[in-house]
């Protein structure tokens, strides 16, 4: 969301806010800027860990499931087409029809949003636009909204649940099977998978691995851990909603598996991948292994070597690659 953009809308009169009641606001980012929003009437929900964090230190209100009665809603446009259309249906009928106030940019599908909205016979403003993306508000029967809502999400392979907005929710990622497919014949210990989305790493792998002793799910999206612990009923799985690149264990795993990120909004970033391996090194043991998969045109390898005493590329195929480390090196495990 542009910094301006709400701020100008609110005060241009393009968009408006009633004087009373509680206003939910979905889905901004840590680096939104909602100071034009009255603080002590506004309930965030963010289910990305590190956003929800940050929002939580600088004293709002925030929740990964609105509680409660609201007078207007604020939706930010995820990338996420289904998600978007959830939380806008989820919007109306928290207000009893609005105001819903929508916010988004040009390359987050704000524009074909609008025009769906407009389809469904929603009342809307003219869109107030700034900085490549639109503001506008609409008021709408919840009713005409309910095919919006989300359903029970793709069943994948016939036993994997998933949700709108996470990541991969209609197949198998190809990364993660070529993951699967690249590990040795025999995993034993304490094992963490960072970034384990819904579940499917975790759900392949238990079953067929009996040496396993705890397998810990470590994932930022709420709705995707949600997903992972319906998934994976092992009772040897264990689940943690937390920043993969922050999560501080009570003991050293012998075996990570990765299949990070690579992407901050829709630009490349080659260092959230390098945090994820500098994650592993932290939290492996001294004789410790990390699998990952990376797109094969990022530069992990360097990365790799200088975190881990022994480095080898064990699998993967022409648009990716699967890297092993073993034997975190002293530094790269805080001096342990």
């Amino acid at each position: 969301m542009s910094d301006a953009r709400l701020t100008l809308a609110l005060h241009s009169g393009a968009v408006a806010l009633p004087d009373t009641g509680r206003i939910v606001v979905f889905g901004p980012s840590a680096a939104a800027d909602l100071s034009a929003l009255p603080k002590d009437r506004v309930q965030i929900v963010q289910g990305f860990a590190p956003d929800h964090d940050a929002w939580v230190r600088r004293g709002w209100d925030v929740v990964v499931s609105p509680t409660g009665d609201f007078a207007a809603a604020m939706v930010v446009v995820p990338r996420a087409k289904a998600l978007g259309r959830a939380w806008i249906a989820e919007a109306l009928a928290l207000t009893g029809g609005g105001p819903v106030i929508v916010d988004g940019d040009r390359t987050d599908g704000v524009d074909s949003l609008f025009r769906a909205i407009k389809g469904q016979g929603a009342d809307v403003t003219a869109p107030f636009a700034k900085a490549h993306g639109k503001c506008f508000a609409l008021t709408a029967d919840p009713a005409a909204f309910a095919a919006w809502r989300p359903g029970e999400g793709a069943l994948i392979e016939g036993r994997y649940r998933t949700a709108p907005g996470v990541f991969s929710a209609d197949g198998v990622d190809r990364g993660s099977a070529l993951l699967l497919a690249a590990l040795p014949a025999k995993l034993k210990g304490r094992v963490a998978d960072l970034g384990a989305g819904w579940g499917y790493l975790a759900g392949e792998a238990l079953p067929a691995h009996p040496e396993i002793a705890e397998m810990h799910l470590i994932e930022a999206d709420h709705a995707a851990l949600s997903c992972a612990r319906a998934n994976v009923p092992d009772p040897r799985a264990r689940f943690h909603w937390a920043d993969a690149t922050a999560f501080a264990p009570d003991a050293p795993f012998d075996i990570v598996l990765a299949n990070p990120p690579f992407h901050a909004s829709r630009a490349a970033d080659p260092g959230l991948g390098r945090a994820f391996l500098a994650a592993a090194a932290r939290l492996l043991a001294p004789h410790g292994q990390v699998f990952v998969v990376a797109n094969r045109h990022l530069p992990y390898e360097r990365d790799l070597a200088a975190l881990f005493v022994e480095t080898h590329e064990i699998g993967g195929d022409a648009g990716f690659k699967v890297l092993h480390g073993h034997r975190p090196r002293r530094a790269a495990r805080g001096g342990r």
